[in-house]
């Protein structure tokens, strides 16, 4: 059992007195019989109202009305969690599941049906043919093999780059400039599963400092494939690895937009000029 320590700081200076309005956070891990959450602080300026609330998919959302303007708009949490999953787990699958393509059970077809759906439906031809010489949906072959083909060709063949702006790149675009973040690899390992008619979901979190390499921070965004006899399984398409007990997952869902760690918008003239800092340490605690 690992226990880690999440500090998660937001800050936004603005040129003027503003008008907050409500913001929605996704903060807090996600738990279950991985993951516990022993504490958790959250501290917020100015003065505020909030209410917390789950989401069809299950992720704890905070939604945080301001009482009053401010220049300045703060946001700390910090969280100490229980990680009882030390290594990713053997892969076990149904036999019908072990070699692709393969069909769901019709009673899971049903949920998981947008999980499937493309996200960028305009780009399929890209992927296909940036995919072809590790995927075939014509040809049978071994699940867990294609899977993992898929996230080291990504994780090897494309630059990771540190991307302040917000959204993601289309899969045409990482493809095109080889260059992306975490997020964008993970929309575009996303595609390339729904492309194959697996299902699939964005996962927004935080990975070990000490698993981080190359300048990756802190927070960090990777995939899930729904599996047969395994279930939702993660890639880490950033490191090319299987995901294990140094990634904390916060929130999942299908589109890889929806769940940013802080949403949310002011009223205020040309001139309010916000400035964003973000500062977040992960870091696994003396047990």
């Amino acid at each position: 059992m690992r226990r880690i320590q999440i500090q998660h700081l937001t800050r936004y200076h603005y040129a003027e007195t503003v008008t907050l309005l409500p913001h929605t956070l996704h903060l807090r891990p996600r738990e279950g019989h991985d993951i516990r959450v022993q504490s958790s602080r959250l501290q917020i300026s100015p003065e505020f109202r909030i209410r917390w609330k789950r989401d069809v998919y299950g992720n704890s959302v905070a939604v945080v009305d301001f009482l009053r303007p401010a220049g300045d708009l703060v946001i700390s949490s910090d969280v100490v969690v229980e990680h009882y999953e030390e290594e990713p787990l053997e892969f076990v699958l149904e036999d019908g599941a072990r070699r692709f393509p393969f069909l769901y059970d019709p009673a899971e077809q049903i949920d998981l049906t947008p999980y499937q759906s493309a996200i960028f439906p305009r780009e399929q031809a890209v992927l296909k043919a940036w995919i072809a010489d590790v995927c075939n949906p014509g040809t049978s072959t071994d699940t867990i093999a294609l899977l993992n083909s898929v996230n080291t060709k990504i994780a090897n063949q494309l630059e990771y780059l540190v991307r302040e702006e917000p959204g993601v790149q289309t899969p045409a675009q990482t493809v095109s400039t080889g260059k992306g973040s975490c997020r964008d690899f993970a929309t575009l390992f996303i595609e390339i599963c729904r492309h194959c008619g697996l299902a699939s979901r964005f996962i927004s979190g935080y990975v070990l400092n000490e698993a981080v390499a190359q300048g990756h921070t802190a927070t960090h965004a990777w995939s899930e494939v729904f599996l047969p006899g395994s279930g939702w399984r993660g890639f880490d398409s950033t490191s090319g690895l299987v995901v294990g007990g140094d990634h904390i997952a916060v929130a999942v869902h299908r589109h890889p937009e929806a769940i940013p760690p802080v949403a949310g918008s002011f009223v205020g003239s040309a001139n309010a000029r916000p400035e964003l800092t973000v500062e977040v340490r992960a870091t696994r605690i003396a047990v």
